[in-house]
């Protein structure tokens, strides 16, 4: 007997920032309180675009994490996936996992040097105006093995040997951050996660994470290189060996992944090919012999957009680059994929027109085959 699965990424820009005037500081319960209203349209443009495509698991990337999420994500999925959307069928996930990041939480340090340690923002260990802003969820149609879930969002970026945080210098040539900094930092500007989950037979280990972006810093790349460690994370990780004998997870327990199925996910924010970022970081796991990178989900939207770019075919982002990946292990099959960037002829361009509409980012899926 054999399975299909769909598995999918979606940066849903279901912060609270994005459902206030510009210029409006947010406190955190946006999102919430939309959420168990069940009417926002830019949350059911988001819900409908899952019941078009119907994963089987998901990660959804920028999805706000407060101390009532348990709360928010089954209003979610009670007031928007199990509601019917444009006539869409609706959709159950039975089963999900979030947890804290490290968004807006306070390192009590000036990391920006901006003179103020204010708490907030860029002196948090990841950017955030409030604690779990662009947190992460995930939704599955199947059993997850929680007891098993690995959490790093505690990980140092010191304890990475040969990390680039050294490397993080300011005009002068000093180091950006302070020695006392470079003691607490952490490596995931949100968190990179472990969630095996088990489908007909198989365990399925999602690797979920979203780097920072690569830019909104300085001539130091404090983001570009943070941005490059947090993927090598992975790279180092399903190797399982010794190039993963440094990690630690968030209970104490070291080591790299030990199973050989695996899917990682998330708004990566970086292109070997394309973007701010250093390349080397994405190209080496996409270049890894455990990945499954034979295969670059597209759209014609995306092409549409930019037909003359070599690239634009794949991209994920309405600003213009591959940002989103679904990356298979090697021992799974890849079936099929796709982003979901309808034509501007379509009827459900109405869908992602705009990032009011639903997101600046794409759904992306894979179809893996399951022995």
């Amino acid at each position: 007997m054999s399975q299909t699965l769909r598995i999918a990424t979606f940066n849903v820009s279901m912060e609270a920032s994005n459902y206030l005037p510009k210029g409006t500081r947010p406190v955190g319960n946006e999102l919430f309180e939309r959420l168990a209203s069940g009417d926002n349209s830019q949350i059911k443009n988001i819900a409908e675009i899952i019941q078009i495509i119907r994963p089987d698991i998901i990660l959804l990337n920028e999805f706000d994490h407060t101390q009532a999420a348990d709360i928010g994500v089954e209003a979610f999925i009670k007031n928007y996936l199990n509601v019917a959307q444009q006539n869409n069928q609706a959709i159950d996930y039975p089963y999900y996992y979030t947890a804290p990041v490290n968004t807006g939480v306070d390192s009590g340090l000036d990391l920006d040097k901006d003179g103020i340690a204010s708490g907030k923002g860029g002196d948090a260990f990841g950017f955030g105006l409030y604690p779990g802003q662009y947190g992460m969820l995930i939704l599955s149609r199947f059993p997850i093995e929680t007891k098993r879930i690995r959490t790093f969002q505690h990980f140092l970026w010191k304890d990475m040997p040969n990390s680039l945080l050294n490397s993080i210098k300011d005009e002068q040539g000093k180091a950006w951050f302070s020695d006392e900094a470079q003691q607490v930092l952490r490596l995931s500007s949100k968190s990179h996660w472990d969630v095996p989950i088990y489908v007909a037979g198989n365990t399925i280990h999602i690797l979920a994470s979203h780097p920072t972006p690569p830019v909104f810093d300085g001539i130091e790349d404090r983001n570009g290189k943070r941005n490059h460690d947090e993927i090598r994370f992975w790279v180092d990780y399903i190797n399982g060996d010794e190039r993963a004998a440094y990690i630690y997870d968030d209970v104490g327990r070291s080591g790299g992944l030990d199973a050989t199925s695996f899917v990682i996910v998330g708004d990566l924010n970086a292109s070997a090919v394309e973007g701010d970022g250093i390349k080397s970081g994405i190209g080496s796991l996409l270049a890894s012999e455990l990945i499954n990178s034979s295969t670059i989900p597209k759209s014609e939207g995306a092409a549409q957009l930019k037909p003359q770019n070599g690239h634009g075919e794949s991209h994920t982002a309405q600003w213009g680059m591959r940002a989103d990946y679904v990356l298979p292990s090697a021992n799974l099959k890849i079936i099929d994929s796709g982003v979901f960037w309808p034509v501007s002829t379509e009827l459900t361009f109405r869908l992602i027109k705009d990032r009011q509409a639903s997101s600046d980012h794409r759904l992306v899926w894979v179809d893996i085959h399951l022995p």
